[in-house]
């Protein structure tokens, strides 16, 4: 059992395919239509949340699904935190659980395959953009894995007739900043060649 008093069950997580894409798209679009997890006030259609996919696997960063049996019953992925050169070691996290997995561990298990690849890539921050200040469920999620609360944005959203807030938290990953990187990614040395 779980500590919201649901029944757990195995969940397996991998990398997510393009033909998980239709069933990470209904898991957004509930979201997107029915939460304030999401800013988005119309659904993605499966042909953006492709595009979407592509980028993040152009860029080598961890798009996973969580899967029970044959069905995916969550996704989480990450994302550059910001595109300027200077955060190239930090990323931005996303994760969504289908609504009827939820409390069953699906996050959890989401959200550890992908500190460990992030981590395993290189990267020294993991910063999280919650949609909504009562959205207890993620800010609740992101603590037991190590985040902390850096911020909020005060109504920085406008949906379902209300301002809606975003909390910003953050997690160090590997080193954090105690190191340097051992270099800059896609960038060549600077030493001449002999």
């Amino acid at each position: 059992m779980t500590a919201s008093g649901t029944k757990s069950f195995k969940v397996r997580v991998r990398m997510a395919t393009e033909a998980d894409l239709p069933a990470i798209q209904e898991i957004y679009s509930y979201y997107v239509s029915h939460t304030t997890a999401s800013f988005e006030d119309d659904a993605p259609t499966v042909a953006e949340m492709t595009a979407r996919f592509q980028k993040v696997q152009a860029r080598g960063l961890p798009y996973l699904v969580a899967t029970k049996g044959k069905d995916v019953i969550g996704y989480a992925y990450a994302g550059p935190f910001r595109d300027r050169s200077g955060y190239r070691y930090t990323v931005e996290d996303s994760i969504y659980v289908a609504k009827e997995a939820l409390g069953r561990n699906v996050g959890n298990a989401l959200m550890v395959e992908l500190i460990e690849r992030c981590t395993a890539l290189g990267f020294r921050q993991m910063i999280a953009v919650i949609g909504d200040s009562t959205n207890a469920a993620s800010l609740a999620l992101h603590s037991r894995h190590g985040f902390f609360v850096v911020g909020a944005l005060s109504s920085a959203c406008f949906k379902f007739g209300r301002w809606v807030d975003a909390v910003l938290m953050q997690r160090i990953l590997g080193e954090g900043d105690t190191t340097l990187p051992p270099k800059v990614p896609g960038k060549r040395s600077s030493k001449k060649s002999k």
